[in-house]
């Protein structure tokens, strides 16, 4: 859909990855200046079998101090080896070498809050309304003894 009235256009579309980096470069650009934090990384982790076949990831960012984990996976038949406990402490390990003192992450209910709560993390909110009746549960640990926490 493309409203093509006077002045600048508004346009509704599938995935746009030029917009994606766009917006991102934006936002980086804003949030640096209005914070002094510039310091805005990713961070991947990524586990392999013998044959090169994908066991297990993590995706993430780090900025101003928080590392924020947007994906952590691992494959069915490899879940009971530990690898999960294994990715997410090298992700600790790495904020912390980036000098990260926090770290989020967010989970629906039917995947695995209680994992991170195995591992220190504390719910810090919900969000309603996943289809199922399922909800968004938030996350956070603190890295460091002097970490802000949740209030």
């Amino acid at each position: 859909m493309t409203d093509h009235g006077s002045g600048p256009s508004l346009t509704v579309g599938e995935r746009d990855p030029e917009l994606a980096d766009r917006l991102t470069e934006a936002l980086i650009a804003f949030n640096s200046a209005a914070t002094g934090a510039p310091d805005r990384s990713v961070l991947s982790i990524k586990v392999t079998d013998e044959s090169g076949g994908l066991v297990g990831g993590l995706t993430a960012r780090t900025w101003g101090g928080l590392c924020d984990i947007d994906l952590l996976w691992v494959r069915e038949d490899s879940r009971k080896d530990g690898w999960g406990s294994r990715i997410l402490l090298a992700a600790e390990t790495e904020a912390r070498r980036r000098r990260c003192d926090r770290l989020s992450v967010s989970s629906f209910t039917f995947q695995a809050p209680g994992f991170y709560q195995r591992h220190g993390y504390v719910e810090t909110g919900r969000t309603p309304g996943v289809p199922g009746g399922h909800s968004v549960v938030h996350l956070f640990t603190a890295l460091t003894d002097a970490a802000p926490r949740p209030q």
